[in-house]
């Protein structure tokens, strides 16, 4: 079953950690989101492939939007 992580808040998308096909553990950084000049990491919630990365550094993520899937 796959596990879409999405934004819990407005921010920008600092830094892309992650790319489509990596392996990651439970608590490995996707993505670091940057919100009122903090830096907010992106978990997987849990282990798999990164089967899609839906953003872009630069990007502006909205509350709920879809981060990335992990199969």
């Amino acid at each position: 079953m796959a596990d879409e992580i999405r934004a819990e808040m407005v921010a920008n998308v600092w830094k892309v950690v992650a790319s489509a096909g990596d392996t990651v553990a439970e608590g490995d950084t996707l993505v670091i989101l940057e919100s009122m000049k903090m830096e907010i990491p992106v978990l997987a919630e849990s282990e798999g492939t990164v089967s899609e990365l839906v953003v872009h550094e630069g990007d502006v993520v909205q509350e709920g939007d879809l981060i990335a899937v992990i199969g």
